[in-house]
């Protein structure tokens, strides 16, 4: 009669074994993925840091497509090194070469007093929430909860602000500040998907917050229902992780930029112009500042705003989309955002088009870090005497 033991004798011959104390100087390798073959229960418990779970059951279907490299090394633990034998087999077999199994799992790692950590786990509403996230192995539980410990702000509630607050609410941003002293208007509701004709005459702000609040009830909205300055830029945009820019105004645009500078705040940037609308990301001394492009605003006659000029009402929301997408990259770490290059997008023809852009050696905002530009006010620059800052 064959005995597991048996059965582990004959896998163990056909596969490599390493000690915790051989592998434990990897750990924070990039190139190394520590596989973790628990179950979930036991994960939650305790794990190796940087560990990726996959449990033993769902191995052979899971796998390719959470690790679709087969050259990868791969270093696979369970409780006791039983589960992790028979892991290690099946990842060979399905043709991952550099695999090896860890004797003695979990239990000998802690044991010997080796690092380990109780992972960040989603709780179980969460799990279904969120499942279509955590499927994707460039997210996963881990990129999730980063999301839900993050904090955005969005400069304005409008058709830029409006699909990027509901995409970021959706994804489950933990902390959603809106910035907007303006009103609802019967003219927003063309494109300002946040708000509804039961809020006419309401604050913008308020009635993100509502908006988002009922989508998901995980995000905290703090509303900032007054007019972004010189005097309050600096503290209302302290803390946040990024901005999300969803002004039409050039006074605001500078005003963000040079706040960004001085707090070092990657700002994700979007702006509509009838059917033209344009994306970028400028990460402080990283890559470009806005003013690296603009060196300095527009006279009033050559910034009209969509009241003035109109726009698309689909428009917005394709541009504030793609916000949404470079602020979610920013916050995981994962892809290739927009910093140092301009999307630009025309809805009559549907044309996309990447420019690459460079830092300004003299720019008078980013070209000395030491020296961040003075926060002051840019309505008198490029806004008619009398008008006021609004959002799209």
């Amino acid at each position: 009669m064959v005995t597991f033991q048996d059965l582990l004798r004959k896998v163990k011959a056909q596969i490599r074994e390493v000690t915790p104390a051989e592998v434990e100087p990897r750990l924070g390798d990039e190139d190394l993925l520590w596989l973790d073959v628990r179950e979930h229960e036991e994960y939650e418990q305790g794990a190796i840091p940087g560990a990726h779970l996959i449990p033993r059951g769902l191995l052979e279907t899971s796998i390719s497509m959470q690790v679709p490299d087969p050259d990868k090394e791969i270093v696979v633990y369970c409780a006791g090194g039983a589960r992790s034998a028979l892991a290690a087999l099946s990842l060979q077999e399905l043709g991952y070469e550099n695999v090896v199994s860890m004797s003695g799992g979990f239990g000998q790692w802690k044991a010997e007093g080796r690092p380990w950590s109780e992972p960040v786990t989603l709780s179980s509403d969460q799990k279904v929430r969120y499942s279509r996230h955590t499927m994707l192995p460039e997210v996963g539980e881990e990129g999730q909860a980063k999301l839900l410990n993050s904090r955005v702000l969005l400069v304005g509630a409008g058709g830029l602000g409006s699909p990027a607050a509901l995409y970021l609410a959706a994804a489950g941003v933990g902390v959603l500040g809106v910035v907007d002293f303006d009103v609802v208007d019967a003219s927003n509701l063309q494109r300002q998907i946040l708000h509804n004709m039961d809020r006419l005459g309401h604050s913008k702000a308020e009635s993100a917050r509502e908006t988002l609040t009922a989508l998901n009830p995980d995000v905290k909205v703090e509303p900032y229902g007054e007019r972004l300055s010189a005097a309050n830029v600096l503290e209302v945009m302290s803390g946040y992780d990024l901005v999300v820019d969803g002004g039409d105004n050039f006074p605001t645009r500078y005003l963000v930029n040079d706040a960004s500078l001085h707090l070092r705040i990657p700002v994700v940037h979007g702006a509509i112009f009838r059917f033209e609308g344009q994306a970028s990301v400028f990460h402080p001394y990283q890559g470009p500042c806005y003013r690296c492009l603009f060196p300095q605003p527009p006279p009033p006659e050559l910034a009209p705003s969509c009241a003035e000029a109109g726009v698309l009402g689909v428009l917005p929301g394709i541009i504030g989309s793609i916000e949404a997408m470079e602020a979610i990259k920013l916050l995981l770490g994962i892809g290739d955002p927009l910093v140092g290059k301009l999307l630009t997008y025309d809805a009559l023809t549907e044309d996309f088009r990447i420019l690459n852009l460079r830092r300004n050696p003299d720019c008078l905002a980013c070209a000395d870090e030491s020296r961040p530009p003075a926060i002051v006010e840019y309505d008198q620059y490029c806004m008619p005497a009398g008008s006021v800052a609004r959002t799209v």
